[in-house]
C-alpha cells in the first residue's frame, strides 16, 4: 500500500491551487437556497475541505486506485458486500432506535440471508429476494426524534456532516467498536493487533471504492456551497424535513 501510495503521488505533481480557489462568493447567491444552510464556522470548514481534497488526491485516491487494478472485480464485490452486511447491524439497532418495525425487519432478514445463504455477506442474495438495502445511522435518529442538526460541520477525513451528525457518528462507531471487542475475531490469533489493523484498513479503502464523489471535478464554479447544500437537505429530507417543500 505504502508503494502505491508513494507511486500515486509521484505520478499527481499538477499545481492545484488554481482549483481551490473560491471563485465566487455567497453573497452573489444569497436569494438561492443553498445560502440558507448555518455554517458559522465556514473559514474552519472550508481549511478542512481543502485538507480532504489533499488526503483523498495523494493517499486515498492512489490507494484505491491500486486495491482496483490488482483485486478482480467479482473479489471486489465480494469485499463491499462483506462490509455493507456489517453495517447491516447499524442500520438495524437505529431502526429499532426508531420504531421502525417494518424497516427492523426487513433489515434483520437481509442480515440473516447474506450471512448464511451469501456465504458471510460476500454474495447479496437478500436484494435478489426483495429486501432492499436501507441506511439508518445515529444522526438519523436524532433526527427523527426532533433533534435539529445544527451548525454545518466538515470532518476530516470523513467530509460533509453536522453538529448532530458528528455526535452521531461517534455514537456509531462506539456501538460498533463494542460489538468487536465482545466478538473479538482475532482474539487467539498471535498477530491480533495487524489482523484487526488489516480489516479496518480494507474497510477505509473499500468505502472510498463505493464512492464516486471526486473533490473539485464536479463542475460548479462553488462547489463548497452546494456540497453543503446537498448533504443538508438530503439529511433533512432522511428526517422528515426540507429546505424545500
Amino acid at each position: 500500500m505504502l508503494g502505491l501510495t508513494l507511486c500515486g503521488c509521484a505520478a499527481t505533481k499538477a499545481d492545484t491551487r488554481a482549483e481551490l480557489q473560491p471563485r465566487h462568493s455567497i453573497r452573489e447567491f444569497s436569494d438561492q437556497p443553498f445560502a440558507v444552510v448555518a455554517d458559522p464556522w465556514e473559514g474552519f470548514n472550508r481549511n478542512v475541505y481543502r485538507f480532504n481534497f489533499y488526503l483523498d488526491k495523494y493517499l486515498f485516491l492512489p490507494v484505491v486506485r491500486g486495491y482496483e487494478f490488482v483485486t478482480p472485480a467479482f473479489l471486489q464485490q465480494g469485499v463491499s458486500n462483506f462490509y455493507n452486511n456489517i453495517g447491516e447491524v447499524r442500520t438495524l439497532t437505529n431502526s429499532l432506535l426508531q420504531g421502525k418495525g417494518t424497516e427492523s425487519a426487513k433489515t434483520l432478514g437481509r442480515f440473516l440471508t447474506n450471512s448464511t445463504v451469501g456465504l458471510g455477506g460476500l454474495f447479496d442474495p437478500a436484494t435478489k429476494f426483495g429486501l432492499e438495502r436501507q441506511y439508518e445511522d445515529f444522526g438519523k435518529t436524532l433526527g427523527h426524534w426532533g433533534a435539529g442538526s445544527g451548525p454545518y460541520l466538515v470532518l476530516p477525513v470523513f467530509g460533509p456532516s453536522s453538529a448532530r451528525d458528528a455526535g452521531g457518528l461517534a455514537v456509531d462507531y462506539g456501538i460498533s467498536y463494542g460489538i468487536y471487542a465482545a466478538v473479538d475475531p482475532f482474539d487467539n490469533s498471535d498477530n491480533a493487533t495487524v489482523a484487526s489493523a488489516g480489516v479496518a484498513t480494507l474497510d477505509a479503502i473499500d468505502t472510498r471504492h463505493q464512492q464516486s464523489f471526486r473533490y473539485y471535478e464536479s463542475g460548479y464554479p462553488f462547489e463548497y456551497y452546494m456540497v453543503r447544500f446537498f448533504y443538508h437537505e438530503k439529511r433533512e429530507i432522511e428526517s422528515g424535513r426540507s429546505l424545500k417543500q
